[in-house]
């Protein structure tokens, strides 16, 4: 799952449910156990609400979603280096392919990994130097000291990362907040356009406030101040507690949800579902909640006029995380851009749709050579 404020009501929603669900089945054991209840078809109830709790995730994979030849995994056998940033975090990069080859820096979504590209390290490895990171409070990627978690912060770290593309002018691919990511890079570092970079692709992203280019755009926005923003804070002060919810809720299966309804459009594998739940799981609540609130101070919309090397924009058509409309903008504003749709496709297209996806990077990447 890719965190965009609407995924934090459904994570608490979800997470509840999944309490409810263990707790109601443990409840109806121990009042079985103290005599309080009687018969079988008490002890059947809370033994199935108990082991679904635990185990449901499987039958949910079997039923409802078919098996890949090719599921993604937790990898990471490229060459690792480690940077060292002013605000105490520690960036974990991690490098796969020739080392002369055309560099491509991949800066990973909201929630996720840079294990998130499995399939990308897999098809375009062979041609491209890719370079992969994880965002800092993510991942191997350490959290920054003074909680610092603005695109500001991340623009910089990203300029470091570019450092280590060496001499040849590195392509900078970023899905969702990575996306944003690069876009406030071009604005605090506009004399490596055309330098040290060579082209952008943005995937999945936006150009402003994502609540703005989300599906249900305008409940989101009147629901921002007064509904998601105290959500996010009541995250970061109970974030071991939502850590073990969502925990739960992928062990009972539900998280697969609300991970299916964020990023995909039913074509899927059960490998991929399972992978990305997973990778949600694995996140830190209070990071996340911090980077999305972060995510209301951003706004590029000047920025894209100002970009003046090529652009290839990819987005899933039916992504509802940032929906299609927002590429079709940045295109139009854009002076060097070309919009790439895959069908069908949600936010996490570039799993989804992986072979489109790949094709379409080393497309663009050889005609920026």
């Amino acid at each position: 799952m890719i965190f965009m404020p609407l995924n934090f009501l459904i994570v608490w929603l979800v997470g509840l449910l999944s309490i409810v669900l263990l707790g109601g089945g443990i409840y109806i054991l121990y009042e079985l156990y103290v005599g309080v209840l009687e018969g079988t078809l008490y002890l059947a109830c809370g033994l199935a609400m108990v082991i679904w709790s635990i185990a449901g995730r499987f039958p949910v994979l079997l039923f409802l979603r078919r098996p890949g030849f090719d599921e993604p995994k937790l990898l990471r056998t490229g060459t690792v280096q480690h940077l060292q940033r002013p605000d105490g975090s520690v960036i974990r990069v991690e490098c796969y392919g020739p080392e002369d080859a055309q560099p491509i820096i991949m800066s990973h979504g909201w929630g996720p990994n840079s294990t998130v590209w499995y399939y990308a390290k897999r098809q375009l490895s062979d041609r491209f130097r890719l370079i992969l990171w994880d965002l800092p409070g993510l991942g191997k990627s350490t959290k920054p000291k003074n909680n610092d978690y603005s695109l500001e912060k991340y623009a910089r770290d990203l300029e470091a990362v570019v450092a280590l593309a060496g001499d040849k002018p590195a392509i900078l691919l970023g899905h969702s907040i990575g996306g944003m990511i690069t876009l406030t890079f071009c604005r605090l570092f506009p004399e490596h356009l055309g330098r040290r970079v060579a082209g952008l692709i943005l995937v999945d992203t936006t150009y402003t406030n994502p609540v703005k280019t989300a599906i249900f755009s305008r409940v989101l926005s009147a629901m921002q101040k007064p509904v998601i923003q105290p959500i996010l804070y009541l995250t970061i002060i109970l974030a071991p507690i939502l850590y073990l919810m969502n925990w739960l809720s992928y062990l009972n299966g539900s998280l697969y949800i609300s991970v299916e309804l964020s990023g995909f459009t039913g074509f899927e594998t059960r490998g991929q579902l399972d992978f990305s739940a997973l990778l949600s799981a694995k996140g830190w609540p209070g990071v996340l909640a911090r980077g999305t609130l972060a995510m209301f101070n951003y706004d590029e919309t000047r920025t894209l006029a100002t970009i003046n090397i090529p652009v290839l924009l990819i987005v899933g058509d039916s992504d509802i995380a940032t929906v299609p409309a927002a590429s079709s903008y940045m295109k139009a504003n854009l002076p060097q851009a070309e919009l790439v749709i895959l069908q069908p496709g949600g936010h996490m297209a570039l799993m989804e749709r992986n072979q489109q996806f790949s094709e379409a990077i080393g497309t663009f990447c050889t005609t920026c050579l």
